[in-house]
């Protein structure tokens, strides 16, 4: 073979046996996948580009600032408490052994009726003690004619059964009792309430608070519940007043007694502010109380602001805010989530 002829061979071996490179612009899918750069991504200067598709998929709502006079509020720390002409607390006045009532032990939860008999106790301390009390009221009754009338009575008293009866119609709330448990007397084994008919209890640790109350509200859940003034403690307790209020509707059926709630107490006094839906207040990287605010059409800034309490539900924004701003009042927690 000639030697021009091996050369060539040689090098058309050695260029088969290299590896192919794609040129600029072409992929031949062995690099790894590019991100997308038109997806949800915060920009260096702290806002949130948001594409709107994203923006439908989310769920954003929102709401143009519109400054106004609100109430001044307080909120107060309160819990919910019984209302006492609307429920009651079932006592022994004997010492004694539970019976269960005619329609057994009530369970917490289950409807009575006013008068209805929930538990006996039966008067007996421990041995043969009621044995004793039956066999002296059974030699009595013999001495009829030479024993006072008020001994006979006392000695009765002394075998019969006390019934335990409801005292207001409404829900067992508490059930401490077990059949066959002895009790002491004036130990607590029910207690019953009227879900409809409950109250709430504040504490102000500004006397002077209570003679400027206009109004009060609670939230539970995402509904305002308005609260109607009962009336004001003279006497402190934990060195703070005691201020009760009355509910309005079926909201409070769903708290319990004794859970602690938020109170939000209106005064006369007023604040320039701007309302909007506590939902939409979220926490920079820095702590502080931002909202997000819609500048563009895909481009969402935080806005550092200052908020005042308003009715559980919303807030008065007193800085930070101009007039005609679009403030994010729905999906907010996620466009905060964008990084």
């Amino acid at each position: 073979m000639k030697p021009r002829l091996i050369f060539l061979l040689a090098l058309l071996t050695g260029l088969f046996a290299m590896p192919v490179l794609a040129g600029d612009g072409h992929d031949h899918g062995d690099s790894p996948p590019v991100a997308n750069g038109n997806g949800p991504k915060r920009q260096p200067d702290g806002s949130v580009f948001l594409p709107k598709p994203a923006q439908r998929q989310i769920g954003v709502r929102t709401l143009p600032a519109a400054a106004s006079e609100l109430a001044r509020t307080f909120e107060l720390p309160g819990k919910v408490v019984m209302d006492p002409n609307a429920g009651g607390r079932v006592q022994s006045m004997i010492a004694g052994r539970v019976t269960a009532g005619p329609k057994g032990l009530p369970q917490p939860g289950q409807q009575v009726k006013k008068g209805e008999v929930l538990a006996w106790v039966t008067p007996e301390a421990g041995g043969n003690s009621r044995s004793l009390a039956e066999t002296r009221l059974q030699r009595l009754r013999e001495l009829t004619d030479t024993v006072p009338r008020k001994t006979i009575e006392e000695a009765e008293a002394a075998v019969a059964n006390e019934q335990l009866r409801a005292p207001v119609n409404g829900v067992v709330a508490m059930a401490n009792a077990v059949a066959g448990q002895v009790v002491e007397a004036r130990e607590i084994l029910f207690e019953i309430v009227d879900p409809q008919r409950q109250q709430v209890e504040a504490l102000s640790f500004d006397p002077l608070l209570a003679d400027d109350i206009a109004g009060a509200s609670l939230a539970v859940g995402e509904r305002r519940v308005p609260l109607v003034l009962v009336g004001v403690s003279r006497i402190l307790r934990e060195q703070a007043l005691p201020i009760r209020f009355r509910g309005e509707g079926d909201a409070l059926a769903t708290l319990a007694v004794g859970q602690p709630v938020r109170v939000f107490v209106a005064t006369r006094g007023t604040v320039r502010g701007i309302d909007v839906p506590a939902a939409a207040l979220m926490k920079s990287p820095a702590n502080q109380t931002i909202v997000w605010v819609k500048t563009a059409p895909e481009r969402f800034e935080p806005r550092p602001v200052q908020v005042e309490p308003l009715d559980g539900v919303a807030v008065a924004i007193t800085a930070g805010l101009n007039p005609g701003d679009r403030v994010v009042v729905r999906g907010a927690t996620l466009i905060n989530q964008v990084r």
